[in-house]
Parts: structure tokens; sequence; C-alpha cells
């Protein structure tokens, strides 16, 4: 069974040949990185995990490529897993997937790594197969083009559904995934957005405070802020556990990428929603 691409034609274009096209406008967009990958490096240096956004290619991709910009300066990984929260609140509280072999965009089809998927569900119980949680779900899918232009041959694919993003249960997640990854060639990606239907101001000034915390690789301390400031950022336990699972394997540092609000984009500030790229590295950054 392929999990078929839901979100082509909406989120991001359905057309193969303009996809690309649109791609590479995000990575050349003055909200974004303003350049384009020069292919993949073979730099020796462990990769970072990445925490990005998951919106409409035209709002969040520009913020988006530029954490994909950095992960096109590393070797090209084996596996990618990717954490994104369950909006349709359909499934399992967090979920791989079950018959799904592999998930198709217009560029092609990304193998899921079944290997991983038994592991994690031997290792943590906390996590089931299931497919509905990600028949309807956007966050993990709208990173897949980004990662298809990346490489010719994708790696394999570790979509994970939370619709649990509990502290304690994104603790345990990260804790298992850097377990399993220990020194495996393996990145991982969370998938959030920041503040949703505000002002510009108020959602750069919330935002602003949660990023520093993420910055701090201090998740106990953004939960608090997120519930004490009221912050309507959806992905907290994707981002909590890659937290955990990049202290788990070493990558102990976290740098701010970009910060954009989509009325950067279309000019209306009156009611944004904040996106937000930054990784998690264990070595210098690759300049």
């Amino acid at each position: 069974m392929i999990r078929r691409a839901v979100y082509a034609g909406s989120f991001y274009k359905s057309n193969p040949d303009t996809l690309v096209k649109s791609v590479e406008a995000c990575f050349m967009d003055s909200l974004g990185p303003g350049k384009l990958p020069k292919g993949i490096a073979e730099s020796e240096e462990t990769s970072p995990f990445f925490l990005v956004p998951h919106a409409g290619h035209m709002y969040s991709g520009p913020v988006a490529a530029s954490s994909f910009l950095e992960m096109c300066k590393y070797k090209k990984p084996d596996t990618i897993v990717i954490l994104g929260p369950n909006h349709t609140g359909m499934g399992s509280d967090i979920a791989v997937p079950d018959k799904a072999e592999g998930w198709e965009t217009p560029l092609g089809t990304m193998k899921i790594n079944q290997e991983f998927v038994d592991k994690l569900i031997d290792i943590c119980s906390l996590v089931k197969k299931n497919d509905s949680s990600h028949d309807g779900e956007h966050s993990i899918e709208v990173q897949l083009p980004f990662i298809q232009y990346l490489y010719d041959d994708p790696p394999a694919l570790v979509p994970i559904a939370m619709l649990n993003q509990g502290y304690d249960s994104s603790m345990l997640l990260g804790e298992t995934i850097g377990k399993i990854i220990n020194d495996e060639n393996i990145i991982v990606i969370a998938s959030s957005d920041f503040t949703h239907f505000e002002s510009h101001d108020s959602a750069k000034e919330k935002d602003a405070r949660v990023l520093k915390a993420i910055e701090n690789m201090d998740p106990k301390t953004m939960y608090k802020i997120k519930y004490q400031d009221g912050v309507s950022m959806c992905g907290i336990g994707p981002i909590a556990a890659t937290i955990e699972a990049a202290k788990q394997t070493g990558r102990e540092k976290c740098k701010l990428l970009n910060y954009a609000t989509s009325g950067d984009v279309s000019g209306d500030r009156s009611q944004v929603v904040g996106y937000g790229s930054a990784v998690f590295y264990k070595n210098e950054l690759i300049i």
C-alpha cells in the first residue's frame, strides 16, 4: 500500500515540474536563504537534526528552505524521521504507518524504514501502527517535496504523527528514537508552526520566548511558556521529542536559522501564523 499525496494541489503544487520550480523559489525567496542548494556535501561532521514549519509552501516554504539548505551541507542520511502533530484527531496517540510501505508526492515515492518502525514499537509502548493517523495529516507530507528535491534517490522515511503531545510522552519518545539511532546516519525533523491567528507583533513576541527555550535545548521551559503565555504552537511534542533525541545522540547545541510570519508573505499582519526553522547540532555548523 502507498500513502498517496493528499495535499498536492493545495499546500504545494501538483505538477512535478511546477513543484520543483516552486521549491526552488522557496530557496531563492527574500524571506528564505536566498540561494539554491549546490548538491550534497560529503562532510564527516554529524548531520544536525532540524525544526521545520509545515504550512503551505507559499507561506512557510522560505523559512523551511533555511533548514533544508543546511541539511544539504552534510552527507545524505540513510533515513529521515519526521515527527509531526496530528491535527485531525484521528487514529492513535502516537502513530507510525501500518500497511503503508511508502509515501507518494508528485516527485515520487519515499519508502518506509520498516526496521526502524518495528524497533520503535518494540521499545516504546506508546507508539502504535495506525494509517488513519496519517491519512488526512499535512504536517509530515509537506516536508517530502523538499527532501525529494535535495536527493535524487531519497532516504527512507519514518513518519510519526503525535496526537498525544504531553511532556512525559514526548520525552519518552525522543529518548527511544535517540537510542535506536545511536551513531547511525539518521536525521530527525520536528515539524511545527508557532503562534496561530494573532497579530504579527503579538506572534513575534510570544514566539521569541518559545524559540529562546528551544535554542537553550530546554523543553520543560518551552512547555511552561506555551501554557503560561497561551502560545498556540501546534507541534510542541515533536519539538520536545526531537530535542531529547538530539541530546541522546550528542547534539547538544541549537541555532535558530530563520523566523517569519504569514503576514510577511501576504502583507496582512492582523491574523498571522508564525514559522521558525532551527538546527540541533553536535559540532560546529558548516558555513
